[in-house]
């Protein structure tokens, strides 16, 4: 882990650059720190992204407790992570223990806020570990069944063109990383899922 030490120290300071208590955090790899219009796309959630580039599930987890104490009190934390796992040769069913670890944490130490995990990309660089991502994914869709406070938002029937393969456009040149119209995706995708619960909770609160 050693070798996310800059990115980490990077991500410790994201805070203390807002000028409001963060509600939303946006946790997970480098598809979320590229993700430069995050704070004007979310703004009305007030967001604070922690993503820090090349991080794995497993790193999330390692990381956690300290990129957190910067956070007080959320309303919902947004993961994105996994890919680089299934990139590094994990196996599926590892993917879903590190996801689970990760729960564990955000519930010990923010309760039972929303966690919403957004589907991990089908991509064109990594296309040759497509059975494994859609194993993951599968794997994390039935374990956020388990909790109404787990959200899986699949952003993969998206990216894929008719012959369910990535469409281009959404791509930067190198085939792994989103281009602005792939995060526009994103955008309507995420924010749909959290209007979706935030109303949810309202008719039961």
């Amino acid at each position: 882990m050693v070798w996310y030490e800059e990115e980490v120290q990077r991500v410790e300071k994201e805070r203390s650059t807002l000028n409001y208590e963060p509600d939303t955090i946006f946790y997970g790899s480098s598809s979320f720190t590229l993700w430069t219009s995050l704070y004007e796309d979310f703004a009305e959630f007030k967001p604070v992204n922690l993503g820090f580039g090349g991080s794995t599930l497993a790193a999330c987890v390692w990381f956690f407790e300290r990129i957190m104490t910067t956070v007080t009190a959320p309303a919902r934390i947004v993961i994105y992570a996994g890919d680089n796992d299934l990139g590094d040769g994990r196996h599926p069913t590892e993917v879903l223990l590190f996801y689970r670890q990760l729960v564990a944490l955000v519930r010990g130490r923010f309760g039972d806020i929303p966690c919403f995990f957004v589907s991990i990309k089908p991509s064109l660089q990594r296309w040759d570990i497509i059975t494994s991502i859609r194993a993951a994914n599968e794997l994390i869709r039935e374990e956020t069944e388990k909790d109404p406070n787990q959200h899986y938002v699949d952003i993969f029937p998206l990216m894929v063109n008719y012959q369910g393969y990535p469409r281009k456009s959404l791509f930067e040149a190198d085939g792994l990383h989103l281009s602005a119209d792939g995060y526009a995706i994103w955008k309507k995708v995420i924010s749909e899922n959290i209007y979706a619960v935030n109303g949810a909770l309202q008719k039961t609160s």
